[in-house]
């Protein structure tokens, strides 16, 4: 629908001069699915330490969203990102300063390309029509001809592919019973991972492409897959046991603002299946507290003016957190001690914020206490 909205008006003729072509849709680069940068480009970045900078008109500017490689991402209208593309920079003042210059050598500024509200409505008028809309709808569940060619299996279950590299089946209610398991707590846990303020669910569970130098590159390769096919990390969530196949529990220190971003339910369930049972932070992001309730995580905060580094925790302590075994004993926001094998030992505040959140902990996460529920009705 795009492609017809941009031929339609006459505008993607005068962007394929510029270079700006069509080559995905939706995530593509707001996820960080844009593909390599040349390698010349990609080379003097990292050779030279060079903060690489990136203008987006998606919703997230983390670091290293559009790319791996780039430290800085701003958002920014469809229009501007054009802008500052021709301009080749953003550190730019684009009321002083020319954004390029004609063939003649003449200076172009801003506002010499940007459309006036007038002209922007009127090829808004003309161009956006009933009939795309009414055309695509009519045929929506029709597919399309790739789509319809796929060989579907006949059995209702998945076939799960003990070999495949992108996904696994998961172990989310492998000898689950009808009964919830009740409140678990933490016993001896190594800290898998020890980080600052900041850190996001792209981060956590990236989604754009993935770097030739990685070592999720390598876990592929290893397995014979060509870098061809890499395909992104989005597509290649799957499953990794080793750490709960070792047996051992294993928590996450953290500073403020956890789990920002999106993505927020691969954020939860990748560290589930690698076995963490709790992640302490100073702040949780909203809604990436709940999905790591959801995922049976305990989600617990520092006291005001705490964090790993105020009480000298390094992350290679052994860490038990003590919970009552019946959810009717936990309260929302009650505190906690921590304990070390060190000797050290602290509080925290447990952050089940609500009544309804201990009822999916006590289940061992939301996707058990939904199943229990279907079977019973």
């Amino acid at each position: 629908m795009v492609t017809k909205y941009l031929l339609q008006s006459g505008l993607q003729k005068y962007l394929d001069q510029q270079g700006f072509n069509i080559v995905g849709y939706g995530c593509t680069t707001c996820i960080g699915n844009l593909g390599d940068l040349h390698e010349s480009v990609a080379a003097s970045i990292t050779d030279n330490d060079i903060v690489a900078a990136a203008v987006l008109s998606g919703n997230r500017n983390f670091e290293g969203r559009v790319h791996p490689l780039t430290r800085a991402n701003y958002l920014a209208s469809p229009p501007l990102v054009v802008a500052y593309a021709l301009a080749g920079t953003v550190d730019i003042d684009f009321e002083k300063e020319p954004i390029g210059t004609t063939k003649e050598g003449k200076s172009v500024y801003f506002k010499d390309v940007w459309p006036s509200n007038e002209e922007i409505a009127e090829v808004v008028q003309s161009s956006v029509l009933p009939d795309m809309f009414k055309s695509t709808y009519e045929a929506i569940t029709q597919g399309n001809p790739m789509w319809n060619k796929l060989s579907v299996p006949s059995s209702s279950l998945y076939s799960w592919d003990p070999n495949s590299t992108y996904i696994h089946e998961p172990p989310y209610f492998k000898d689950m019973s009808m009964d919830p398991p009740g409140p678990h707590g933490v016993k001896d846990a190594y800290c898998l991972l020890n980080f600052g303020d900041s850190i996001t669910t792209d981060h956590i569970s990236p989604a754009g492409s993935i770097h030739k130098d990685s070592p999720a590159a390598k876990y592929l390769l290893d397995r014979g897959v060509d870098r061809r096919d890499f395909n992104s990390y989005g597509s290649r969530r799957g499953n990794d046991e080793r750490y709960k196949e070792a047996g051992h529990d294993t928590i996450v220190l953290a500073g403020a603002e956890y789990g920002s971003g999106s993505s927020r339910d691969w954020a939860a369930k990748g560290p589930m299946l690698q076995g963490v049972k709790a992640v302490i932070a100073k702040s949780f992001e909203r809604i990436h507290r709940s999905n790591l309730v959801g995922m049976g995580i305990i989600p617990l905060c520092f006291k005001a003016g705490e964090d790993a580094d105020t009480l000298g925790l390094t992350g290679h302590e052994r860490y038990t957190i003590d919970l009552p075994s019946k959810a009717s004993d936990i309260k929302p926001g009650q505190d906690v001690t921590v304990t070390t094998d060190n000797g050290k030992s602290f509080t925290c505040t447990i952050r089940f914020d609500t009544q309804v959140e201990l009822t999916y902990f006590d289940h061992g996460g939301i996707l058990p206490y939904v199943i229990r529920n279907l079977v019973k009705k």
